[in-house]
């Protein structure tokens, strides 16, 4: 009979524990900071080379593991293989998955998805151009106050489908890498 007692007493008191872990998650987390792009043109003759910039995504936590992602990004740089100015902007949405448990540390991993924006000096298109674009990787946040953290790093695989040179139709596939850093705030 004690047994049952005791038994009883420990699920119930698992389960308000897992309820009120389940309130500690945010419902909005807004991130801003510093990325860099590694461009890899994907075309003979063009050097691959790095843009700076920053990004800035918003995500709404459905579940305490489950994330859907707005991510918006701008990287420029000084001299391209065409000597001017080359801007890249990408605008992607997606599902992202978090792991809760560690404590202060929250380990993610996400796909998204949208399009990317480059003027014509980035890869010497004939004027600018928008392409499919597509990311998947993770990161870590650490969280120093309630609601505060900062995002250590998040590296991804980003592919563009932009066209390269003077070809119009269809697309080159670029695999590039992007990574950030920066802060998190959590509403």
């Amino acid at each position: 009979m004690k047994w049952k007692l005791v038994v009883s007493l420990l699920a119930v008191l698992s389960f308000l524990g897992a309820t009120a872990r389940a309130q500690e998650t945010s419902r909005i987390d807004v991130f801003a900071g510093y990325s860099y792009l590694q461009v890899n043109p994907g075309f003979r003759g063009v050097d691959s080379f790095h843009s700076h910039g920053g990004s800035a995504s918003v995500a709404y936590n459905v579940k305490s593991w489950l994330s859907g992602v707005a991510d918006f990004g701008g990287y420029n740089q000084g001299t391209v293989p065409a000597r001017n100015s080359g801007t890249i902007g990408t605008y992607l949405f997606g599902p992202r998955v978090s792991y809760r448990h560690f404590g202060k540390i929250t380990p993610f991993g996400q796909v998204l998805f949208g399009t990317a924006h480059a003027n014509r000096f980035v890869f010497g298109t004939i004027g600018t151009q928008n392409a499919f674009a597509m990311t998947a990787g993770g990161g870590v946040d650490y969280q120093l106050f309630n609601h505060f953290a900062v995002r250590a790093f998040q590296t991804e695989y980003l592919l563009t489908r932009f066209p390269v040179g003077t070809v119009i139709r269809g697309g080159q596939t670029q695999n590039n890498l992007r990574v950030s850093t920066g802060f998190v705030v959590r509403f």
